[in-house]
């Protein structure tokens, strides 16, 4: 008995610290991504204003990051960029969430052929590599937001997915399931109330994970010359185009490399702390 409480008070207690770590993480992540989408209100030039006599203009107090090749502030471009990249990689994932969760929790309930077709679905696209399907993808249909978002979309939803089935088939044996099935509960009623909660954290913990592997994706696709069209800036494209002048001026790279490796480390981390809480959540042990 005493061993049993020792343990349940270790569990809550390590509950408590992996949820403690994890909250200052997600708070920065989240005043990032904020400070990002809301960069085009923050950008202090017009980031679309060509002027070929300031081209490529060291740093200054009127330019905090310098110019580009055309003269436009790289600041505001950077700004400005995030939004695109982000807000891309954002829409990408709620798409990717909404269309992997109800195909994963119907998988897992139901079960026998409707499981079977998803899980060979799903392996048929995993049998790819995520970079190589978005690249052809957005090769054959061509550059664009709505473009990015499906090939997104298309790579992304086979994790939720087998996240959620996994979860479904494993809550399946308890007995407050069998209870419910019994009962006679509606179909709807059952996933929505006893399912549901048990998806929620792995699936906001995944997603938070995801939002780093996105905006990654989603620059390579750029740097590559399949993203948005120009003018709009985006930051792959940016640091596609600062290759050309690296040996004159290394900020024109760097600062929306930079702005990309801030994003990703962020959300990164805090999907990781995410991930620990909730498999503690799950086992009543800290995998951290």
């Amino acid at each position: 008995m005493r061993t049993l409480l020792s343990r349940t008070r270790s569990a809550r207690s390590a509950r408590r610290t992996g949820s403690g770590s994890a909250r200052p993480l997600l708070i920065a992540a989240g005043i990032l991504l904020a400070v990002v989408l809301a960069g085009p209100w923050l950008a202090p030039h017009d980031p679309y204003l060509v002027d070929l006599g300031q081209s490529l203009r060291p740093i200054s107090a009127n330019h905090l990051l310098g110019t580009d090749q055309l003269g436009r502030d790289v600041l505001s471009r950077v700004l400005t960029g995030g939004r695109t990249t982000v807000g891309i990689a954002l829409v990408a994932l709620a798409a990717s969430v909404l269309v992997g969760v109800p195909l994963g929790l119907y998988s897992g309930y139901l079960g026998r052929g409707t499981d079977w077709v998803t899980m060979r679905v799903s392996d048929a696209f995993m049998s790819f590599p995520e970079y190589v399907v978005a690249i052809v993808l957005t090769g054959l249909m061509g550059p664009g937001f709505l473009n990015l978002v499906l090939a997104v979309v298309v790579v992304k939803w086979v994790g939720y997915t087998r996240l959620v089935r996994s979860i479904v088939i494993q809550e399946k044996t308890q007995d407050y399931f069998m209870v419910s099935a019994v009962s006679g509960s509606s179909r709807t009623r059952t996933i929505t109330r006893h399912l549901n909660p048990h998806v929620v954290g792995p699936v906001l913990s995944l997603a938070t994970l995801d939002v780093g592997k996105i905006v990654l994706l989603v620059a390579s696709l750029s740097f590559l010359g399949l993203g948005v069209p120009q003018p709009s800036p985006e930051w792959g494209a940016m640091l596609s185009e600062g290759r050309a002048y690296f040996t004159r001026t290394t900020i024109l790279m760097l600062a929306p490399g930079m702005a990309i490796f801030l994003v990703v480390i962020l959300t990164s981390l805090a999907g990781d702390r995410l991930s620990a809480r909730y498999s503690l959540d799950q086992t009543g042990e800290s995998h951290a």
